[in-house]
């Protein structure tokens, strides 16, 4: 657990300090690598809890949380079962947002951009990381689809762990990397009286620039 006393020393330093241009660094992705640190310094937990919000083509949000596993400077990279709802809706209307909520430091980061599959190699190399048992429940549950009840759901789990016994559980064509290519990238930091930091990332064809907003 975050020691409470610590944390609020460091909203108040955070706070006091701001976040200023001379201080952010070169390109977005080692921001964001710095304000990962200081999170996981302060005993953040789930630091890499994202929240990914998406629509369908018709403009219906939604929006859960996942993990961030991986970004560098193609984007940010989730994984799902593509026959999920963020899976569909990221396929038929690929806009999309991410927000990395650091609440405990008084911190954001909101991501826009658009959504692509990661390729069969990185989904394959993150998939032989998970935990065998993880690795089952992808082929056991139909994500985002309706199941009868929880014992259907394990009995499901029961009947591929049967099936894969004694070998690797193979990686399926349906599940993999989605990863959210940015054109913004804002790093939000909390000050006294509302008058917050915020300081965003513009992709403008290959390059990119630094924008203050109002807060």
């Amino acid at each position: 657990m975050p020691d409470p006393t610590r944390l609020a020393a460091l909203r108040r330093e955070y706070a006091a300090g701001g976040l200023a241009e001379d201080d952010l660094a070169a390109t977005w992705t080692e921001q964001l690598g710095r304000w990962l640190d200081d999170a996981d310094a302060a005993g953040i937990n789930e630091l890499n809890a994202v929240v990914l919000a998406t629509a369908s083509a018709d403009g219906w949000p939604s929006s859960r949380t996942v993990l961030l596993k991986a970004y560098d400077e193609r984007g940010l990279v989730v994984f799902s079962n593509y026959a999920s709802r963020k899976g569909r809706e990221a396929a038929d209307n690929p806009h999309a947002t991410l927000v990395l909520p650091l609440i405990d430091l008084e911190r954001q980061v909101v991501v826009v951009g658009t959504v692509e599959r990661t390729s069969v190699e990185e989904s394959e190399a993150y998939f032989r990381t998970r935990p065998r048992g993880a690795q089952i429940s992808v082929w056991a549950s139909r994500q985002s689809s309706v199941v009868a009840s929880r014992a259907e759901l394990e009995a499901q789990h029961r009947s591929f762990e049967e099936r894969f016994e004694g070998s690797d559980v193979p990686l399926p064509e349906w599940w993999g990397g989605l990863r959210l290519v940015p054109e913004t990238v804002e790093f939000w930091q909390g000050r006294n009286d509302r008058l917050h930091d915020r300081l965003q990332f513009r992709r403008t064809g290959a390059d990119w620039v630094v924008e203050r907003l109002s807060p």
